[in-house]
């Protein structure tokens, strides 16, 4: 059995449509390597100022090479990998890398999670036990779900494009594709951040068996809204104070934490030091949203919440494993669309709206913006890697926001 470029074995000589087992195994050489690599970087000055409007900061930064040269062990999270059920299929061209974990309770109800950027699978992982076993989380049989999650191409271990093309719209349809291949004729999706736009644009194509789709992130902004924050401009008058509280978070994440979106949005292939550098992978992946960051940033501190140190590194490892810290960032040059836009979709859409989200969605914009919105639900704890950060929170959701469509 041939092994990968990225230490991952698959089967020779199968037909495309085929739906190959898949096993993670990297070689002693590339962690000795990684940990030569952290152990030897060079850091930077400290920065100027006491808190983080500079960016990453030097003792946040510091702690993390440490823990990941001295004490963080790669193979646990994938021994927990490879005892999940993983596949390999090509679609459109493309290996497709998922897991695939079906409930062993009769009824389950299929559902495909993606997950955005800098997350991945590892987002996921937390919420699979959850989600398929239920009885043994405090739920009901009648709450199972059989579960897919796809790594997006160029991502994790989803094969890289070697072409323009692989667009959101393009990954919709093979998520389409890939739900119809494992024989699902009735399923919900649910995503955030990148996965959000992905489901949507699933929502989008109403596909035969789409019955709804679950969103933490969603696309809510109506175009004078979107203009205003985008821009800066002054709240408009008449806005409720969780729609004010909203406009006012997207505001501050457009004026000041959308750099990495910037450029990966125009010179992705630029970014040549994420792909020399795993200290400089780190940081350029920790450097995301400004609530985000002080979670991480904590835990590295010694006070973690709900990410721990190496929470955040089994997610950063994998991408310097794969080597996709280029191949992920082209997505966001790929796009034409918007993020946070309204898409008019039309089939039922559940929305949870996590207070540490880039923004936190106010009842009346999800409204406005789901014509068939079947749930919604504010809640006060979780930002956004929410799966992540806060499973049972989030599973407890998925259970509520679906229960109508079984």
């Amino acid at each position: 059995m041939p092994q990968t470029e990225i230490g991952l074995t698959t089967t020779a000589g199968v037909q495309a449509a085929e739906i190959r087992p898949f096993h993670v195994n990297f070689s002693d050489a590339d962690l000795s390597a990684l940990r030569a690599r952290v152990s030897a970087a060079r850091l930077p000055d400290r920065e100027t100022v006491k808190d983080d409007t500079q960016g990453v900061q030097l003792a946040t930064i510091q702690s993390l090479a440490h823990h990941w040269a001295t004490d963080y062990d790669w193979r646990n999270v994938e021994a927990r990998l490879n005892a999940l059920p993983q596949y390999l299929t090509e679609i459109d061209g493309l290996d497709i890398h998922f897991i695939h974990v079906r409930s062993k309770h009769d009824n389950a109800l299929p559902l495909i999670v993606t997950h955005g950027w800098p997350g991945s699978i590892i987002e996921q992982l937390k919420i699979i036990d959850p989600l398929t076993n239920p009885t043994a989380h405090g739920a009901t049989a009648a709450d199972a779900f059989d579960l897919v999650i796809p790594s997006l191409p160029g991502h994790g271990f989803s094969a890289k494009p070697t072409a323009p093309g692989w667009n959101p719209p393009r990954v919709a349809r093979a998520w389409v594709e890939l739900m119809k291949r494992l024989g699902y004729t009735k399923y919900v999706a649910q995503g955030g951040d990148w996965g959000n736009a992905i489901t949507e644009l699933m929502a989008k194509l109403t596909p035969p068996g789409l019955l709804g789709i679950h969103t933490n992130m969603p696309a809510a902004l109506q175009p004078g809204i979107s203009k205003g924050v985008q821009t800066g401009a002054p709240a408009p008058a008449g806005l409720s104070a969780d729609e004010k509280h909203a406009y006012d978070q997207l505001v501050d994440f457009f004026a000041n934490h959308t750099a990495y979106a910037a450029e990966m949005t125009k010179r992705p292939q630029t970014l040549y030091g994420i792909s020399d550098s795993p200290v400089g992978l780190a940081a350029w992946m920790l450097d995301h949203d400004k609530l985000s960051y002080e979670l991480i940033a904590r835990a590295f501190a010694g006070d973690p919440g709900g990410l721990s140190r190496d929470d955040i590194l089994e997610n950063v490892t994998m991408y310097w494993l794969t080597n996709t810290g280029i191949s992920s960032a082209r997505l966001y040059w790929e796009n034409t669309g918007a993020f946070f836009d309204v898409r008019g979709i039309t089939i039922p859409v559940a929305v949870s709206a996590f207070p540490d989200e880039l923004y936190q969605c106010p009842r009346s914009w999800a409204e406005s913006a789901y014509g068939k919105l079947i749930y919604y639900n504010k809640l006060e704890r979780g930002g956004h890697f929410a799966a992540w950060e806060q499973p049972k929170i989030f599973s407890e959701e998925l259970r509520a926001a679906f229960r109508s469509l079984r």
